[in-house]
């Protein structure tokens, strides 16, 4: 599995959904630079939750051997803290290493 664990997004967000019901998340870095994001789900570690985000705009997906075949393994994942804030929910970024090593493990497993 590949994790990204990014560190230029300050996580501001927007949420939406597309046509097949799936949340996409704008997140903008300090810069103001917006990237689309589908939400593939949210888990629960240690009584919080986390965003489990990846790429909309993913062009490894798209590469192809001389066969025609995929040879992207997996697409990249961001995960990200679910905080509140004011009665609104803010995507955090996990600086942690231990938190993150906890969090991703359990992603892993319950994806096995």
């Amino acid at each position: 599995m590949n994790n990204n664990h990014n560190h230029d997004h300050d996580h501001d967000h927007e949420h939406d959904e597309d046509e097949e019901g799936v949340e996409i998340i704008v997140l903008s870095d300090e810069d103001g630079n917006e990237e689309e994001f589908a939400l593939v789900e949210v888990i629960t570690v240690a009584d919080q939750n986390y965003a489990v985000l990846t790429p909309l705009d993913d062009e490894e997906g798209d590469e192809t051997d001389d066969e025609g075949d995929s040879v992207a393994d997996e697409s990249p994942l961001m995960i990200l803290r679910i905080e509140q804030e004011d009665g609104e929910e803010i995507l955090v970024e996990i600086e942690d290493t231990d938190e993150f090593e906890r969090v991703v493990a359990a992603w892993e497993e319950q994806t096995e």
